[in-house]
């Protein structure tokens, strides 16, 4: 449905009652190393800018210098907010005259411009005053390293230092720590985020910034650590540094990934868009702040399977026109593959163990919930063609990338059912059984989010139905 608007002044942080959240790192709690976001802000042809921001989880410095080494030949030409040298693939950056002093959790950040010839991925081997930032994983060298290998995640990040990048609504991190409380490392000032101990959200965090937040006060013992990405921010990416014990605890193994898998795609109605506001007259803020991907209906209809799951979607976009004719030109296979969905032709480093059993395609509203307007380049023929030829190419691309063995579910409604159940049909005679058709029943929908979207009571409804034709698919799990 509608695109978002834009995201407005910095709310109140809401705790939980089972735990108390703090943005400051305790003297006590404070963990040697570093955590390090660098951010990719502008590319072009042998060319970029970066925006690099260091954390301090070690003892208070005076003065500081980060070094790491650009894998692929890249040269730093200019440098603003740090003193910045290059020897060979070595970089240093030394602090400015102004931001050299860093307390426990303290962050700075300062930017580069740099060239490139072959590539330009991302820097590895960050320290900070000689200490590694993150660390490798002894028990398996050639494992994971930094956040990944505190953590356990299905979503599309990307690496980037010691933190991971992401822009798709719904990404969720799981650890695993021993003792009374963990810090959480953000640079994020655009999205909200839910943290749950051991099963139970305890706080919410509305834009959190650059810094790290602590859940505290727990109980002694090992516990588990769910963050999930609540909001949409398809303009951006946000970055997350991983974990840090509190004092006398530690960050244990990260919990094994799940067996079933699903990958939801769609547009608002898949976000999760507006779900918690409880009306439908919103502004952009309150469209932000009342978006939970979490009480989507994909999320909680993976989370009843016990799969885990990426929630593809895309407020305002279509399969071959978006909401009222916007933006044309782009449509939802232009970021499909991305990563991050505001650099253009990124591509999604896809591992190998994500293959899901269960692919949910939700995509048509858009094309079809508002008239056409003067001067598109569509009639009612030409734009039902479009949209059917477009997605038998999409599904056949995923069919392509899962394997014969994934199970394709096409929603359709009400609204363009008859369409949808085409494109299936066409895949069927093609020899391709397992796309099968789903049409989301609306009777007893509320439409009570944000401009008439999905309330959290719709998503729970929907996730049950959703659920109860999931078990009669056969998908060999």
């Amino acid at each position: 449905m509608g695109t978002r608007g834009a995201t407005a002044v910095l709310t109140a942080l809401m705790l939980g009652a089972t735990a108390a959240v703090t943005a400051a790192v305790p003297a006590q709690a404070a963990a040697a190393g570093c955590a390090v976001t660098y951010r990719v802000g502008g590319q072009w042809s042998g060319g970029f800018t970066a925006d690099v921001t260091v954390t301090n989880l070690g003892a208070p410095v005076t003065a500081w210098t980060l070094t790491w080494s650009y894998p692929s030949g890249q040269r730093v030409t200019q440098a603003w907010n740090a003193t910045v040298t290059q020897a060979g693939a070595q970089v240093t950056a030394r602090n400015a005259a102004w931001n050299g002093g860093l307390a426990t959790g303290g962050s700075t950040t300062f930017g580069v411009m740099g060239s490139f010839t072959a590539g330009n991925p991302a820097p590895t081997g960050f320290a900070l005053n000689g200490t590694t930032c993150g660390g490798d994983d002894p028990g398996d060298p050639g494992g994971p390293s930094g956040v990944l290998a505190q953590t356990h995640t299905a979503g599309r990040v990307v690496t980037a230092g010691q933190t991971v990048q992401y822009s798709w609504p719904g990404i969720y991190f799981e650890g695993r720590f021993r003792g009374t409380g963990v810090g959480l490392v953000f640079d994020d000032a655009a999205n909200d985020y839910d943290v749950a101990v051991d099963g139970q959200v305890v706080a919410t965090l509305v834009k959190p910034g650059t810094t790290t937040r602590w859940i505290d006060g727990l109980a002694a013992g090992e516990h588990s650590v769910r963050l999930v990405k609540r909001t949409e921010s398809p303009w951006s990416a946000s970055a997350f540094g991983g974990l840090v014990a509190a004092g006398g605890g530690a960050i244990l193994d990260r919990p094994a990934a799940r067996t079933r898998q699903v990958e939801f795609i769609g547009d608002s109605l898949t976000v999760g868009y507006g779900n918690t506001a409880g009306t439908r007259d919103c502004t952009g803020d309150q469209v932000t702040r009342t978006t939970n991907t979490d009480l989507s209906f994909g999320a909680l209809t993976a989370r009843e399977l016990d799969a885990d799951y990426q929630v593809n979607a895309y407020s305002g976009i279509g399969m071959v026109r978006n909401y009222n004719g916007g933006s044309p030109g782009v449509s939802y296979g232009t970021y499909y593959d991305r990563a991050l969905l505001h650099v253009d032709g990124d591509v999604w480093d896809r591992p190998a163990t994500w293959r899901p059993q269960l692919v949910v395609v939700d995509l048509g509203t858009n094309d079809f919930s508002t008239p056409i307007n003067s001067g598109e380049p569509w009639t009612d023929a030409s734009l039902a063609a479009a949209y059917r030829a477009t997605y038998v190419a999409f599904l056949e691309k995923l069919r392509a990338r899962y394997g014969a063995g994934t199970t394709i579910v096409v929603v359709g409604t009400s609204l363009f059912g008859d369409k949808a159940r085409q494109v299936v049909s066409d895949r069927n005679a093609a020899g391709d059984a397992k796309v099968r058709y789903w049409h989301l029943d609306d009777a007893g929908l509320d439409l009570l989010g944000c401009h008439w979207h999905y309330s959290v009571a719709d998503d729970r409804l929907i996730a049950d139905r959703l659920g109860d034709y999931v078990a009669t698919l056969g998908i060999d799990w």
